[in-house]
């Protein structure tokens, strides 16, 4: 077996564990069967996922076997960990939407479909459902001390807030525990992940199958995902960064990666690609050398977008970042050009601007505000520093038809090296 005790220890994901002197050799032992889970509360998986699905990538690149759990049902009820305020409650029909929507994106970073240690999908909802009240509370509730309950951080915490804590979100720790017993019956589970906000939780699990079952169980907590400044990663000023295209195109995820900072880049380069530990050692060297180069972010940015979006996603997104550094413009979609210029001031004319000999290239930079009269428009041209969709213009007497447009509705202007403009040319 592959010693993934040692390769996690090295990429530096592991928090806690719950049996720090057994778990190595344990693991190299034979194939084990472990767990994550993830809370469907929108429609697609965001960055905040990405560690615990590495883990489980990770895990089973090394011979193991993983499992996934989407909490159908926990996330109904909304796990009080880390959180200040109870959250809203889902519908059934919109759980079962995100589910859908999540397992898809699943698929990307774990194999379902073949061999021994061929990964598992499963929502908790399935098992816990069937349960009654009266049922859950002599089978499993019976077996919780409240002493114990009372001493987990997550609720220590709100209880003492002014928030408060529900009996329903209370009761969150009892659901999520009876996951890892009832995975352990099913499926051999003996092993639980998450990140640390989530040991009270995974060692109530181990707690309670050991009360029911006399098994052992264990756990493994993760650091929590943030930058070095101590601030939360995978925000941006938008909101999350998400997995699913539609939320966050490929051109933002790749550029997010990008414009990471040097401290933050080596701990990127090991939790989230499958580079090795000699590249990323070569990649360490580069950035305290040659910090200039951003080597180590262009890399980083190259591993994680091919595994979110594909090689299409990545040569997308490369492609809009070559636009912003001069490459020609054409045959994009005016919401790809609106996310690569998103920035950009733009002025919208009438589409019949452009009919007849159409609109001419210093009127379109006057227009645009790239020139403050047509002195200045020809100026511009005259000295090679006014470019139509990043192509440069010849000629101060160029006009402008719906044929130079580099989208469905809009021109991309540029004077000189970096300062853009937008027309956009609606019906």
């Amino acid at each position: 077996m592959h010693d993934i005790h040692h390769e996690l220890r090295w990429r530096g994901l592991i928090h806690q564990t719950t049996d720090d002197d057994k778990l190595p050799g344990w693991l190299q032992e034979k194939s084990r069967t472990l767990y994550a889970g993830f809370d469907p509360t929108a429609d697609s998986l965001h960055v905040g996922h990405l560690v615990a699905l590495m883990i489980l990538r990770r895990f089973q690149q090394a011979g193991h076997r993983p499992i996934a759990v989407v909490g159908g049902a926990t996330g109904m009820i909304g796990d009080p960990s880390g959180k200040s305020a109870e959250r809203n409650l889902l519908s059934l029909d919109l759980l079962q939407h995100n589910v859908d929507c999540m397992q898809q994106q699943m698929r990307r970073f774990l194999n379902f479909d073949s061999g021994p240690n061929a990964a598992l999908l499963v929502n908790n909802y399935d098992w816990l459902n069937p349960f009654s009240f009266l049922d859950f509370l002599r089978d499993i509730g019976k077996n919780f001390p409240v002493n114990v309950m009372l001493t987990k951080d997550s609720v220590k915490s709100r209880l003492g807030s002014d928030a408060g804590l529900s009996y329903t979100e209370f009761s969150y720790m009892l659901l999520q525990a009876f996951d890892f017993v009832h995975l352990n019956r099913a499926h051999s589970c003996e092993l639980q992940v998450g990140g640390s906000d989530q040991w009270g939780n995974i060692t109530a699990g181990i707690d309670l199958g050991r009360r029911m079952h006399g098994v052992q169980l264990y756990g493994m907590t993760t650091p929590l995902l943030t930058k070095s400044d101590g601030s939360k990663m995978g925000k941006t000023e938008s909101g999350a960064l998400w997995l699913s295209p539609e939320k966050t195109s490929p051109y933002q995820f790749y550029q997010y990666w990008i414009n990471v900072d040097d401290a933050d880049a080596g701990k990127c380069l090991r939790y989230f690609t499958d580079l090795s530990h000699e590249e990323i050692g070569v990649l360490d060297e580069q950035r305290q050398s040659s910090p200039e180069k951003r080597e180590s972010q262009r890399r980083l940015a190259e591993e994680i977008t091919k595994l979110v979006h594909g090689d299409s996603g990545l040569a997308k997104a490369q492609r809009a970042t070559a636009i912003l550094f001069g490459a020609e413009i054409d045959k994009l979609s005016d919401a790809e050009l609106g996310e690569i210029f998103a920035d950009v001031p733009s002025q919208q004319l009438g589409r019949e601007t452009l009919g007849g000999e159409g609109l001419s290239i210093i009127e379109a930079l006057v227009k645009s505000g790239l020139a403050k009269s047509n002195g200045e428009a020809r100026r511009t041209v005259d000295q090679g520093g006014a470019y139509i969709n990043n192509r440069r213009v010849t000629s101060a007497e160029q006009r402008l038809t719906a044929a130079d447009l580099a989208s469905e509705t809009v021109l991309v202007l540029r004077s000189g090296k970096k300062k853009y403009a937008l027309l956009k040319f609606a019906s």
